[in-house]
């Protein structure tokens, strides 16, 4: 993604800055190196498409990023990338083989129960899609957040419109990871930016006309720029075998020609440059220069610069590597993020709120009372109507198979997803009993739900009693028992002492006793009980 270790290369030209530093400015973001980074967090969900909201933290990501400018007084101009370019089609192939192998590691891994491994390699598998981002879209579009939907690069709407100014739609920077930005002669990029703000910043013309630092690009034009980029290799071009980034500097600083670079690599290399090297060369650097972009003032396709007539006369007028023409009712379509630019289909519409709400559940049938007119004739001679309820009943379920029927017939609709979806819904409303409930319509889907034991006025039988219910009673009668031993422990003087004084306190040791008396038997105890009332009355 991007020119090969270009960054690394311009390291000493990367000055740190915050983002607050372009508050009260119109700020571009290239959608794609967002949603990317955030679909690293949940690339084992979306590759497996598993059920759950883990899966859209990738959305999350970006929106939290996009309040963090709102929050600095930025206003964000989101930019998606649109078709591929047909001289980008062998990069994409290659790509998209390496996707695919990662992912086939990945589901081995995931098959052996190595979670670690696995996750890492569905990193790599990672793709976004034109509906990952059409769901963006529609976030954005809700919040009321300025987007376009290149024709094609996202790279050359973001470079042409940081060369417009604000009021006809221009931005101040870019914000991405893509070092293409700086090829397509973008003026300031903010790359690795964190979720504080914090970010390295390239100002090009600033570089260009800097002599300061090393490497120096004092002698460089945007142009001698973007070949250098292509000589490094690109996604439109691979390089030369032994020619990276360093040595592509080299040549360019020292003839400052890109015709004089080509023929030198020529007498250098020999047969390892292609004999078509050059051709595609000069197309390569005609995608930096001319890519086809979308006008969102006349809202149509044009080139980002003015094609020269000699590059024309070269090219022998065939420009369909910068990606073909197409209408302008379509570009605008695909700008607002109504088609899906690969496959030029619309997005399915999904059913409005209120077939959102009918469809949670979908099985609530209405049922249908008498009209007014069949209570007010009724088929008897009585005043009174007997409506049967069996057959209310059979209206119901008549009404419910009619809505379930229509409810089938909805397009787009998972009843997988449904189901999860409720079975989520009763896990929020009762977590202690919804695991239970939903393991026991595993087991008997059919079995109607049982009326819950809990009836107060139902005398039950000691044995219904729970266990806890009956250590509380047993607690209850060894604490009448005690109560009434205690009370034979009064003094034996006479009738006036009995009536006169208190009964005593026993101290720890008559205590220790009465529980002892209270563990034996119940025929034991009721024995004690007697004779001690005998006793009692006996001294009276």
């Amino acid at each position: 993604m991007g020119i090969k270790d270009l960054l690394r290369f311009m390291k000493p030209h990367l000055e740190p800055i915050h983002i607050k530093k372009y508050a009260g400015q119109r700020v571009g973001i290239d959608a794609y190196s967002w949603l990317h980074k955030g679909a690293y967090s949940c690339s084992m969900e979306l590759s497996l498409d598993m059920e759950g909201g883990k899966k859209l933290q990738y959305l999350s990501y970006f929106m939290h990023r996009i309040n963090l400018l709102r929050h600095y007084k930025i206003t964000p101009v989101v930019v998606f990338d649109g078709g591929n370019l047909p001289c980008k089609a062998a990069t994409e192939d290659e790509r998209h083989r390496k996707r695919k192998a990662n992912r086939d590691q990945a589901m081995a891994k995931f098959k052996e129960g190595d979670v670690n491994a696995a996750s890492e390699l569905f990193q790599r598998a990672i793709s976004i899609t034109p509906l990952m981002a059409h769901q963006l879209i529609q976030i954005l579009r809700s919040d009321n957040i300025e987007f376009v939907v290149a024709p094609y690069e996202a790279d050359a709407q973001l470079a042409y419109m940081s060369s417009l100014e604000a009021e006809n739609g221009g931005i101040a920077a870019v914000i991405s990871e893509d070092s293409d930005l700086l090829a397509y002669g973008c003026p300031a990029v903010v790359f690795k930016m964190d979720r504080y703000g914090n970010g390295e910043e390239v100002l090009l013309d600033k570089v260009l006309k800097s002599g300061d630092g090393k490497p120096s690009f004092i002698n460089f034009s945007k142009d001698l720029f973007a070949g250098m980029c292509v000589l490094a290799g690109c996604d439109f071009l691979p390089s030369i075998p032994g020619i990276g980034i360093v040595k592509a500097y080299n040549f360019v600083c020292k003839y400052r020609n890109l015709d004089r670079v080509l023929s030198v690599l020529k007498f250098e290399k020999g047969s390892q440059v292609p004999e078509d090297y050059s051709r595609s060369f000069t197309k390569a650097v005609a995608v930096f220069q001319h890519a086809r972009i979308y006008d969102t003032v006349s809202k149509q396709i044009r080139h980002m610069k003015p094609i020269p007539e000699a590059l024309l006369q070269s090219l022998e007028e065939e420009l369909d590597f910068l990606g073909p023409e197409m209408p302008s009712s379509i570009a605008t379509a695909i700008a607002e993020g109504k088609l899906d630019p690969c496959t030029m289909e619309a997005f399915d519409h999904f059913p409005s709120a209120e077939s959102n709400l009918y469809l949670k559940n979908p099985t609530r049938a209405r049922v249908k009372l008498p009209s007014k007119e069949a209570i007010a004739s009724p088929s008897g001679k009585g005043g009174f109507v007997a409506i049967s309820s069996r057959k209310l009943r059979k209206d119901a379920k008549l009404e419910e198979q009619e809505q379930v029927s229509e409810w089938n017939q909805i397009p787009f609709l998972d009843e997988k997803k449904h189901l999860a979806e409720a079975i989520a819904l009763q896990k929020l409303l009762n977590p202690s009993n919804a695991g239970v409930v939903e393991e026991d319509k595993k087991a008997n889907p059919n079995e109607a739900l049982k009326v819950p034991d809990n009836n107060p006025f139902r005398k039950r039988c000691f044995a219904e009693f729970e266990p806890d219910e009956t250590e509380s009673v047993t607690e209850q009668v060894s604490v009448v028992t005690e109560v009434e031993s205690l009370e034979v422990f009064t003094t034996p003087d006479s009738q006036r002492s009995v009536n006169s004084m208190a009964v005593k306190k026993p101290d720890e040791n008559r205590r220790g006793k009465t529980d002892k008396r209270v563990k034996r038997t119940n025929s034991q105890s009721s024995v004690t009980k007697k004779s001690s009332i005998l006793n009692f009355f006996s001294r009276v």
